[in-house]
């Protein structure tokens, strides 16, 4: 999996110089570029819904935070079930098109707006991002920034806000799960189920049972309690 993960990182990074390259150059190299006088970065635009040809690297103005936000040099992004149903125009109230896609990231801050407290340039972070999280800088609110632990890689940092927040929300603001109870995963082998299986071992006694095609289940079978089949009558195990 490390091998694959690495030849697709590679392969994503050919794309992406790949398509910068049909641009004209304009300024340096790095991270940024100049039109005029003013700095660009470079994006992930959705041009409209579709598939995967609707997206396109290109470069766009690079925002500077307003008044309570922070600026982030982007080092990885979120891709979430969320963001297959924003490509294809398949939520409610869809944006128009071209937009930045993404609601997740983690980066190094990289400029603080007015009346911003207790952050400083340079820390590390993951943040919460209305849209526009596929792109080399973003600004966001301070309330939707987190700063990250040391030993967390910025590609974990990426990966957890929307996952573990959500986990979080279904298990302690709705359900309220307390000592000795049960839970049931369905998709326990995706982002959120993986999340609120992680977030269940922090109570004691909590019985996790979940289901997930049998391809994942060696992956993720020291997660669960009890896992089955996610075209299994999982009702009659549970019961069981």
């Amino acid at each position: 999996m490390a091998k694959e993960g690495v030849e697709k990182a590679e392969e994503t990074e050919q794309m992406i110089e790949k398509e910068a390259g049909k641009e004209p150059a304009e300024g340096g190299g790095g991270g940024s570029h100049r039109l005029g006088d003013a700095q660009e970065m470079r994006a992930v635009v959705l041009a409209g819904f579709g598939g995967l040809n609707k997206l396109r690297v290109t470069r766009k103005a690079m925002p500077e935070p307003q008044d309570g936000e922070l600026k982030i040099r982007v080092k990885a992004c979120g891709l979430n079930f969320i963001d297959l149903m924003v490509r294809q125009g398949n939520i409610d109230n869809p944006p128009k098109t071209p937009l930045v896609p993404g609601f997740e990231c983690s980066g190094i801050v990289e400029a603080l707006g007015d009346s911003v407290k207790g952050y400083e340039i340079g820390d590390r972070v993951m943040a919460f991002v209305n849209y526009n999280a596929w792109a080399e800088v973003v600004c966001t609110p301070v309330e939707f920034v987190y700063k990250i632990p040391d030993d967390m890689s910025f590609s974990e940092a990426a990966a957890f806000p929307m996952n573990f927040v959500t986990a979080y929300m279904m298990l302690f603001e709705v359900a309220n799960l307390r000592e000795g109870m049960s839970v049931l995963v369905h998709s326990a082998g995706g982002g959120v189920g993986q999340a609120v299986a992680q977030l269940c071992s922090t109570i004691p006694n909590v019985t996790v049972f979940g289901t997930a095609s049998t391809f994942k289940h060696e992956a993720i079978k020291d997660s669960m309690t009890h896992l089955f089949d996610r075209n299994a009558d999982y009702v009659q195990e549970v019961k069981r």
